[in-house]
């Protein structure tokens, strides 16, 4: 209503010659209150406040359709990565349970190999060392004798892998400084003088010592052997240090890192992925035990073991555990983590 004009119920008797059109013809009784200028300016305006509070109306719902499907389809990937995760641990699983099973054969067979032949090989090494001490003024045969002991001691040795490896052991995760342990790798190896060590990290390492040197001693005999057969007297490299690496699942994780680098004949792409299978190996001697023993002892300390070949030929071994470990799981006495 404009400024001044006066406000009064207007009835139908009222309507006529006032210039003021009736609203509610079914209704008469309804008072009129505005004059027929106002009504029809009010009729002929544009609805546009609320066309434009219909269109932000629905921008927003539109936004908010938009956030709900994107919060979805993020919901469904991370679900369908779990899905995958999950899958993946359990054909994991199901691969250690069926190892697993081979092995409880594989002991109950090693168990009376080692009672059926250790004995008569522990018989026949006497006989040969005693031979070979009467019959030291005939050369010839003394040397036939000692051939026989380190056949004997082959063997042996054979029977004793096939042991170590279908046996169950505990690990018993301990704080050691990693020179120490590399220290007793080396001693270890056979050949301490064609080795050389660097460590680079003063951080104690979380490993149960004995099983880690072993493995790590496995590999690195390997390397030795594998440089033998190219002959020469180069030295094996073994470095050990701190690196933040990816692991297989995608994660960064600090790890310790065992560097074992060979200059021997290498190993092709074809071999890499069986050698940590039991009973592989690519030369006519040895029981292809020492990299699966190794390749088990690491996988129980929560690590992996990345082959490669060597820049300049040989091949390259790095032994990656976790630099920091939870202290429960931390054991000692007759606890441990069984494999």
């Amino acid at each position: 209503m404009r400024p001044g004009t006066a406000s009064r119920n207007w009835t139908p008797g009222d309507v006529r010659g006032t210039g003021t059109r009736r609203r509610h013809p079914l209704n008469p009784r309804i008072g009129l209150q505005m004059p027929e200028d106002e009504m029809t300016q009010v009729a002929h305006t544009p609805p546009q406040a609320a066309t434009e509070l219909t269109a932000a109306e629905l921008g927003d719902l539109m936004q908010s359709v938009m956030e709900t499907a994107e919060r979805l389809q993020s919901t469904h990937d991370a679900l369908q990565n779990q899905v995958l995760r999950l899958e993946r641990e359990l054909a994991e699983a199901n691969a250690q349970l069926h190892r697993s099973r081979e092995l409880a054969s594989l002991g109950e067979m090693a168990a009376g190999i080692a009672h059926e032949i250790r004995n008569p090989l522990a018989s026949i090494q006497l006989y040969a060392e005693v031979l070979s001490e009467d019959l030291a003024a005939l050369p010839p045969q003394a040397e036939l004798c000692r051939k026989i002991d380190r056949s004997v001691r082959r063997m042996d040795a054979i029977v004793r892998d096939v042991l170590q490896f279908a046996r169950e052991s505990t690990v018993r995760i301990e704080p050691m400084a990693a020179r120490e342990l590399m220290h007793g790798v080396v001693a270890e190896c056979g050949a301490p003088d064609r080795v050389r060590v660097s460590v680079t990290t003063d951080r104690d390492i979380f490993v149960d010592a004995s099983l880690m040197m072993q493995a790590i001693g496995n590999i690195v005999r390997n390397g030795l052997e594998s440089m033998e057969s190219e002959g020469g007297d180069a030295s094996l490299e073994i470095t050990v240090g701190e690196q933040r690496l990816r692991r297989p699942d995608g994660t960064l994780q600090e790890f310790t890192v065992f560097r074992i680098e060979d200059r021997g004949c290498g190993i092709s792409a074809s071999d890499q992925e069986r050698l940590f299978n039991p009973f592989f190996t690519t030369r006519a001697s040895g029981t292809g035990l020492g990299l699966a023993i190794a390749h088990r002892v690491v996988d129980a300390h929560d690590g992996h073991i990345q082959v490669s070949d060597r820049a300049g030929g040989g091949t390259s071994f790095e032994v990656r555990v976790p630099a920091q470990i939870d202290p429960d799981v931390i054991t000692s006495g007759d606890g441990g983590t069984h494999i």
